[in-house]
């Protein structure tokens, strides 16, 4: 059972969202060891609803590209007098546009943020937002993957799940982080548990031996040839 700080030991960690679909959150962060995280107080979410602040009788958020093509862009001037809203509370978090061009989310960044007071996340949907208001507001762009999604909703969900995990307290060993994939550049090793045998497949020998150093160069070993065969890019960093 996570153990959660008291709200003495460290400001609760904020998640804003800004989304025309606030309806959507927290959804799956309210279970499982985020929802219990934010039921206690770690952590805290808010959404701001861009459509609140979307222009004329029918609230329009959006209109056709400059220079022509298929769909509709996000305003520039409705976006931001919505950052600027949030950021009235939300002065010290850093602004992320959730974005295929972007920059891949990494464990690296999400342990940065994790370090930091929160962040501010705009959702985009249709073809995307004005580009002006991602320079004039100083956003940063960061891709989940390489794939596109109907809208920015979900990429915030799997973005604040990845910090929100490595906040204190929500993981109850802790020390199970730095085994995890990616910690150290490497995937991580293979888990076996109960029963010892199951259809016919065993547990390595090695693992029941109880000789701790040669578990861990098993496990390093494993690491190694998983990383090599599924993620080389990640092997050879490793190597250079």
């Amino acid at each position: 059972m996570p153990h959660f700080p008291t709200r003495g030991e460290r400001p609760p960690w904020r998640a804003t969202v800004l989304t025309l679909f606030p309806e959507m959150f927290p959804g799956p962060l309210g279970f499982s060891l985020s929802g219990q995280a934010l039921e206690a107080g770690l952590w805290t979410l808010s959404t701001v609803p861009i459509r609140e602040f979307g222009l004329g009788r029918h609230r329009a958020v959006d209109d056709t590209p400059a220079g022509g093509g298929a769909g509709m862009v996000m305003r520039a001037d409705v976006l931001a007098a919505a950052i600027d809203h949030a950021r009235k509370d939300e002065e010290d978090a850093p602004l992320i546009y959730l974005s295929p061009r972007g920059k891949p989310l990494t464990q690296q960044i999400a342990a940065d943020l994790a370090a930091g007071p929160g962040v501010m996340l705009l959702a985009g949907r249709f073809e995307g937002i004005d580009e002006r208001v991602i320079s004039a507001r100083a956003a940063d762009e960061v891709s989940i993957g390489d794939y596109v999604l109907s809208g920015g909703e979900l990429a915030a969900m799997v973005l604040i799940d990845a910090c929100v995990r490595l906040l204190s307290g929500v993981i109850g060993a802790a020390a199970s982080l730095g085994e995890e994939s990616f910690e150290g550049g490497l995937l991580e090793y293979p888990q076996y548990t109960k029963p010892r045998e199951w259809e016919g497949r065993c547990i390595p020998e090695v693992l029941l031996s109880g000789d701790h150093k040669k578990i861990a160069a098993w496990r390093r070993r494993e690491a190694e040839r998983i990383t090599a065969e599924r993620r080389p890019d990640l092997a050879k960093r490793l190597k250079g």
